[in-house]
């Protein structure tokens, strides 16, 4: 009998304690490959001592209470066993911690980053320093360098990576994200997931999940929203999330009097997340840059609600196949306006529910993507 594959994962913080798009991709990709006789190492930053998964083992780098100096030196002693455990591959998700852990990377095993987006780039866009801006670039390139091969979620990042990082094409593979349709699912009606949280049941309801940051374009959906409240069109907004920007978008909501047309709820727990998506009649992306792929389209997809997304980044290649209309024609504030009176006015027909899940989950589903993910992580030097 052979031994089960054995890969080790170095990612960041632990899903559960700190939601966001990175850690839940890794932690979802890593709960998936061990259905199929595979033993995980699985190195982060606060991870617990065990988890319920014996072929999962957690292997803390480091607190994230500690410096950033700290956090590397702890990383970099914690990382020896990657050359101990013996892994057949290791995949890299966060430059940081990739690069704490390079001089434990055993010479003999096939490693790949999964590149989740330009860090230094992200920084830049959200005003860091460009000392700042400088040193993560750098650590990017050093890590890159020592990586045979490379996952993308989508073909634009596989563009970035080519043309800021230089990586040729011919080591990049491009496999999308994948959603648990177990847990984003069609179980409540509208009007029960409505109910659940509170919200209004008779106003068309459109949800955003977003981190309060620029490159979001919270502040044009504002706009957009303001723009079909004077045409006489009502709708509520309810934003999920939390970022710098909260103070500065709730002045805007309020110097745009739409103090009963939008609901900031701050920070949503992870399950209230599917209740959320099915309340809504519509989730909407407003991203202005840097959007490799959005894993909120498909989260929403699966728990049966359309998804409008602007023509930035890898969204489009997620719901073109699907809901081509539901694309705007640019980023502008203007645009999204022009869409949303649309599907308002059924000029645009919205997708039915059934159609939503059915697209998400026979094209996105972790079993399916792991199972790429496995092939590419295997693949010799």
């Amino acid at each position: 009998m052979h031994p089960p594959t054995k890969i080790a994962i170095l990612g960041n913080n632990w899903f559960p304690d700190k939601p966001g798009g990175l850690d839940r991709y890794i932690y979802e990709l890593v709960h998936t490959l061990v259905k199929s006789e595979t033993q995980i190492d699985l190195f982060g930053i606060g991870l617990p001592t065990s988890t319920k998964t014996s072929s999962i083992q957690l292997k803390n780098l480091a607190e994230p209470t500690a410096s950033l100096g700290h956090r590397l030196y702890s990383a970099y002693r914690n990382s020896h066993s990657l050359i101990s455990s013996k892994p057949d591959a290791i995949n890299l998700h966060f430059a940081l911690y990739g690069l704490a852990a390079i001089p434990n990377l055993p010479k003999d095993v096939p490693v790949t980053c999964t590149f989740h987006g330009p860090w230094a780039i992200e920084s830049r866009q959200e005003g860091d320093s460009k000392l700042s801006v400088w040193f993560k670039k750098q650590m990017e390139q050093k890590v890159y360098s020592r990586c045979d091969r490379f996952i993308v979620l989508s073909k634009a990042f596989g563009q970035i990576l080519h043309q800021e990082y230089h990586i040729p094409w011919d080591k990049i593979h491009i496999i999308p994200g994948g959603v648990d349709t177990q847990k984003f699912q069609k179980n409540l009606s509208r009007q029960e997931a409505r109910e659940k949280l509170g919200w209004p049941q008779d106003r068309f309801i459109i949800f955003t999940p977003r981190r309060l940051v620029h490159r979001m374009g919270l502040d044009k959906l504002l706009n957009a929203i303001s723009q079909l409240k004077a045409e006489k069109y009502d709708l509520w907004l309810a934003i999920a999330g939390k970022g710098p920007l909260r103070d500065t978008l709730e002045k805007q909501t309020i110097e745009l009097s739409l103090n009963n047309s939008v609901k900031f709820l701050g920070f949503l727990p992870d399950e209230a997340l599917p209740i959320a998506y099915q309340a809504a009649d519509l989730t909407i992306m407003p991203s202005q840059s840097l959007e490799g792929f959005g894993l909120v389209l498909l989260e929403s997809l699966a728990s049966g609600t359309p998804v409008l997304c602007t023509p930035v980044g890898g969204m489009p290649e997620v719901i073109r196949d699907f809901s081509p209309a539901l694309i705007t024609d640019s980023p502008n504030e203007q645009a999204i306006a022009t869409t949303l009176k649309a599907i308002l006015t059924d000029k645009i027909q919205l997708p039915n529910r059934e159609d939503c899940q059915d697209y998400a989950t026979t094209r996105f589903s972790w079993l399916t993507i792991a199972e790429q993910v496995k092939q590419v992580l295997l693949q010799s030097h």
